[in-house]
């Protein structure tokens, strides 16, 4: 049986920190709060939306969890299912989904973005077809780092042997509550510098990854 990938999506097969700053910048706006840095928001990104909405209003000197925080959230899902226009896929991206997916690999998506933007952005580049499964933060009652979407999107592929690739503290964090093997894209968002992430494996460069699952899966 051929190995399964699955995909965390933000700062692994995409950058849309502009369309997320963007998004942001447009809902604090609307409440007349300043606009923050791309740094900022992208510091804020990885955990689901409503964490970003926290973080967005406690650098704005408001209460993370008062009253402004569900309407925040409900007006930023609003936009964010339009918001592509700004993000760009990781080089080489493209053309190691496809080849993955046209040796047999199994691919999925495991990610804390809500299901509605993540398959709007996957259209939009046209991978949809390329995955199997699309787990999102929306999907079930947690969201990563707890284990359960990971298992969930491991559970729609029939549960071959898997490797999870990501980007970020949270995503190294889910791989290893789930006992998946771990590999890491170092080119993301993290905070961590890659020797103190836990990951059997790290790569810069995407074309390295069809090598990777080969090797795994031998």
């Amino acid at each position: 049986m051929k190995t399964a990938v699955i995909f965390d999506l933000d700062g692994t097969l995409i950058d849309s920190a502009p369309d997320i700053h963007a998004t942001a910048n447009a809902v604090l706006a609307l409440h007349g709060f300043a606009a923050l840095s791309l740094a900022q928001v992208r510091g804020f990104v990885g955990r689901g939306v409503p964490h970003l909405v926290a973080r967005l209003l406690e650098a704005s000197g408001a209460d993370p969890e008062g009253p402004l925080h569900a309407e925040m959230v409900c007006e930023f899902n609003d936009r964010y299912v339009d918001a592509v226009t700004l993000t760009v896929l990781y080089p080489g991206v493209r053309e190691t989904l496809e080849a993955l997916a046209a040796a047999g690999h199994p691919l999925a998506i495991c990610t804390n973005k809500p299901v509605a933007p993540t398959e709007a952005v996957l259209s939009h580049f046209g991978l949809l077809p390329l995955f199997a499964a699309v787990v999102g933060g929306d999907s079930l009652p947690q969201r990563k780092p707890d284990p359960a979407p990971l298992h969930q999107a491991h559970f729609l592929l029939g549960k071959p042997p898997a490797l999870f690739v990501g980007d970020s503290e949270i995503d190294a964090e889910t791989a290893e509550r789930a006992g998946f093997g771990f590999a890491l894209f170092t080119e993301g968002y993290r905070h961590t510098a890659v020797q103190d992430l836990p990951h059997r494996v790290a790569f810069n460069d995407f074309a390295m990854l069809p090598g990777i699952v080969a090797q795994w899966g031998a």
